[in-house]
């Protein structure tokens, strides 16, 4: 994945959808705004008052497009969720071989750690949703469609595996790397790396058995 924006995404959480230039480019300085808030602070800390201030615009028009703070954090979820599904679709197309899916896998887990260290703000939005039921349950919508996506590899080189069992592995690879990668941007970097290459070890070794069994 090589464009690390998180713009151009469309978003459940916005209230209205901006159709002109001008009010796209409104939006994203919203979305900026919010970002930078909750690097310095943390989504608890963030305030609408505050983001339509930074932004420039009047509480009415952040408002126009986002009813509350959980609508920002459920966007910024969203468009972070769709980089990561869009790395992983890419990265997994060509695999047709066990070597190529450990080294495609592999290069998957580097190139993720390197977008939450661009982007560690994306561990304070995954803290957000975690207070709520609704945002909690896209996280795990989006870690079942990336495993969709591995299972597809999976079926590939075990067609005679049995799905559910596929599914599973795959479920919990993707939905642990999610959350090895947060806890490896909350240490110092040198425990960071040993945490995800314990990750990636686990992970390919739990690939490699469904595989194989």
């Amino acid at each position: 994945m090589q464009d690390h924006s998180v713009q151009g995404a469309a978003s459940q959480g916005l209230r209205k959808t901006p159709n002109q230039r001008r009010s796209k480019e409104r939006v994203e300085k919203m979305l900026s705004v919010a970002i930078e808030l909750i690097s310095q602070s943390g989504s608890d800390a963030m305030r609408m008052s505050e983001v339509a201030k930074l932004a420039g615009v009047s509480i009415g028009s952040l408002y126009q497009y986002f009813p509350d703070k959980r609508a920002i954090i459920q966007t910024l979820a969203e468009r972070y969720n769709a980089l990561g599904k869009d790395c992983i679709k890419a990265g997994l197309a060509h695999v047709r071989t066990m070597d190529e899916l450990c080294a495609a896998f592999g290069a998957l887990i580097d190139e993720y750690y390197e977008l939450f260290l661009a982007e560690p703000v994306m561990r304070d939005i995954w803290s957000g949703t975690q207070a709520d039921k609704a945002l909690r349950k896209i996280e795990l919508a989006s870690s079942r469609e990336s495993a969709s996506d591995l299972v597809n590899v999976l079926t590939r080189l075990q067609p005679k595996m049995d799905v559910d069992e596929l599914s599973a592995s795959a479920f919990l690879v993707m939905h642990l790397g999610e959350a090895t990668m947060r806890l490896a941007i909350s240490v110092d970097p040198g425990e960071g790396e040993k945490l995800v290459a314990g990750y990636k070890h686990m992970a390919l070794t739990e690939l490699r058995r469904v595989v194989h069994a």
